[in-house]
């Protein structure tokens, strides 16, 4: 379990167990959570060998359904890995919820305050010290396009990638929006849906090392991940991505929560 010496500066236990970075909590919720994907999806997996099997590294995937982080870290258990994610805090505050993802040594970060993404940045270079498998969704949200492709992305993935200079995996996920639909409260339970994730190989940001604090050269570094993320998706999807990607700073759709709701006012 998790030591938090300050908010600023977590102390990581190092993964154990198999699937690597698994406790009793994670083989638990996995042995509940997995049969029922599995009675309303079928898993299509690809580029597994790109997963490494020990040692720190950023797995970084597109986002379209709040079903993906549990279709995506089943991907990664079965490819011998338990995943970590940085996951907003309102889930952390459900009485079920909170307490399995705890113990699952998952970390709950408040979004859009002040200091939130210092504070983000500082729990993950501490999972990646302590040597784990580190989940990331660039965009920040559930992805504002209108045909789901990837949108203009956040900055942190590339600020980490270069601070600890680990592998980064890119990956992309297709289906999940056919059990349910951007913000969607029922899942179609039948009949199964086939989910395709498929892994990239290690992303090449030494271009942009010592250039954490440079903002152009941050954008330019995510620009090159998304646009591997982009690639591995028109793959499994089998069609190509618009030429104009989506840039959520030019509407006026809220940054966070659900956009077909509510509009920045």
């Amino acid at each position: 379990m998790a030591n938090q010496g300050s908010d600023l500066a977590p102390v990581y236990s190092p993964p154990r167990g198999s699937p690597l970075g698994s406790n009793p909590t994670w083989k638990a919720g996995a042995g509940v959570v997995i049969p029922l994907l599995n009675l309303i999806s079928k898993s299509h997996w690809l580029g597994e060998e790109n997963i490494p099997p020990s040692g720190p590294m950023i797995a970084a995937c597109n986002h379209i359904s709040y079903v993906d982080p549990l279709i995506f870290a089943k991907f990664l258990y079965n490819n011998g890995r338990a995943v970590r994610f940085l996951g907003k805090a309102s889930l952390f505050r459900l009485p079920l919820v909170g307490w399995v993802l705890r113990h699952a040594e998952q970390v709950p970060v408040e979004r859009e305050v002040k200091g939130a993404g210092l504070l983000a940045l500082a729990h993950a270079i501490a999972f990646l010290k302590a040597g784990h498998c580190l989940g990331v969704y660039p965009e920040g949200t559930l992805t504002r396009d209108e045909e789901r492709w990837p949108m203009v992305a956040k900055t942190g993935l590339a600020r980490l990638a270069v601070t600890t200079k680990v592998p980064v995996i890119p990956c992309a996920q297709w289906g999940a929006t056919e059990i349910l639909p951007p913000y969607g409260k029922r899942p179609k339970i039948w009949p199964r849906t086939k989910v395709t994730v498929i892994a990239g190989k290690p992303l090449d940001f030494s271009p942009w090392y010592g250039k954490e604090d440079d903002h152009e050269a941050m954008v330019e570094a995510t620009a090159y991940a998304m646009a591997a993320i982009t690639k591995l998706l028109e793959e499994i999807r089998d069609e190509k991505a618009p030429s104009q990607i989506f840039d959520p700073h030019l509407s006026d759709f809220p940054r966070t929560g659900n956009f077909k709701k509510r509009r920045r006012g």
